[in-house]
């Protein structure tokens, strides 16, 4: 039997003998022991000073100074129940005491967190300081930062953070399909910005343009916008975390945002980018939690493989993504829009053009799926959420097995079939190293 990842734990299929089984995963590294590699990431800070000496600083010109710490909401994986309280001793020595700091959940277009969900993702921190969620949709609300370059974004970020004498953020570095690798820049530019914010970042303008690409940022527009937005949003320290195919940290960096993101994407990018001989006719696409809570989160799976440098999946081949699902659609305002845009198009095509005719914030998701599907089937298997998986255009199956039976019908029943089983695909870049398959 062969093993996915699945919600929490794994499920188990049985590969027909005519598939040719491949398996691929990130390169295998030694998890770090997370305490002690944060203290030393945190005495040993790239690119800049301290936090401790960021907050003498600004408690020199201001005594009454207040900071903030962004985190990640639950659709990421990040530890911050271990990498919040260095920080705020970093604060607190530095004359910030627990009173004057507060943490950002920076949920977007997600659904807010509850108070269950803010404690298991911060632990004991969450009864010792302000925590409380960004909020995406209301205007009175943000601080706005001007115009963005290279595309003019407006620039929005909470008036919490904006008005912050000090902003922290943390975060996990891996491959993202328009910022290259997210990182603590992300969390404060989107994670916490106004929904217009969002809606330009993730629009046509950007998903067309060629240097917005999964795992790259130099000549990135996106990268290169969201940089500038935490920066006139006051970002001036990150924490972050590179984890394995087990979501096991394999390393850490903390110092001045730019100089933490080029370290981590070095080290995930020799983590994460792994050589294929040739693209496939069937790929199954690994996700699990925290990413399979819901469909909008789980489809990045197939969207990866597709837009990984040179397509995983031959033209006309599919896509199996195993996923639990038990939010739908999920809950959000962003996540309810893509739904909507998948669900009420009259073909994938439609889709892509009714975005370029309009658009707003979480259809951007709907348009990478439409084009995924434009050229390769999608199959979501084993999820709780059947009927959100058929409104959003693609086939359902029961189990793995059943997928990749509807997956060989859909290749047309060869003698043979070559099949990828990716075990995360979003801690995954494939890479075609031979010619692409012909049509």
């Amino acid at each position: 039997m062969t093993r996915v990842p699945y919600g929490h734990g794994e499920i188990e299929f049985m590969v027909q003998p005519w598939f040719d089984l491949d398996v691929l995963g990130s390169a295998p590294v030694e998890p770090v022991e997370l305490g002690s590699a944060v203290r030393q990431a945190m005495s040993d800070p790239l690119g800049g000073p301290g936090l401790a000496e960021l907050a003498r600083e600004v408690v020199a010109r201001r005594p009454a100074a207040t900071a903030v710490i962004a985190v990640t909401d639950l659709t990421r994986a990040s530890p911050d129940d271990v990498l919040v309280p260095p920080l705020l001793a970093e604060l607190n020595a530095g004359g910030i005491p627990d009173e004057r700091i507060t943490i950002v959940v920076a949920v977007g277009l997600h659904r807010a967190t509850t108070d269950a969900e803010k404690r298991e993702k911060l632990g004991a921190v969450a009864d010792r300081v302000r925590v409380v969620d960004s909020d995406g949709r209301d205007p009175a609300k943000w601080a706005d930062l001007g115009s963005i370059p290279p595309y003019d974004t407006p620039g929005f970020t909470q008036r919490l953070i904006k008005d912050a004498d000090l902003v922290v953020a943390t975060g996990i570095v891996e491959p993202h399909q328009y910022a290259g690798y997210s990182g603590g820049r992300k969390t404060v530019a989107i994670g916490c910005c106004g929904e217009p914010t969002i809606t330009a970042t993730h629009g046509m303008r950007f998903l067309e343009d060629p240097g917005v690409r999964l795992g790259r940022i130099d000549g990135n527009p996106f990268h290169e916008t969201v940089t500038e937005i935490a920066r006139r949003a006051g970002l001036r320290f990150c924490l972050n975390v590179v984890v394995d195919d087990r979501e096991r940290v394999v390393a850490v960096a903390a110092g001045e945002p730019d100089a933490v993101l080029r370290r981590l994407v070095e080290r995930a990018s020799a983590i994460y980018t792994r050589p294929i001989a040739k693209q496939y006719d069937i790929a199954i696409a690994g996700v699990g939690a925290p990413k399979d809570v819901n469909l909008y989160q789980a489809s990045l799976a197939a969207t990866y493989l597709r837009f990984a440098p040179t397509p995983v999946v031959r033209e006309g081949g599919s896509i199996i993504v195993p996923a639990q699902l038990p939010e739908g659609a999920g809950e959000g305002a962003g996540e309810q829009r893509f739904l909507a845009a998948l669900e009420n198009a009259a073909s994938p095509a439609a889709v892509v053009e009714a975005a370029r005719q309009h658009f707003a914030g979480g259809e951007q998701r709907a348009v990478m799926v439409a084009l995924t599907l434009q050229h390769n089937q999608i199959v979501v298997a084993a999820s709780e959420s059947a009927d959100v998986v058929r409104r959003a255009k693609m086939r359902v199956a029961v189990d793995v097995e059943e997928a990749l039976d509807i997956a060989y019908e859909h290749i047309g029943r060869p003698e043979r079939a070559s099949v990828l089983l990716v075990r995360r695909a979003l801690h995954t870049l494939p890479i075609v190293t031979t010619g692409v398959a012909p049509a």
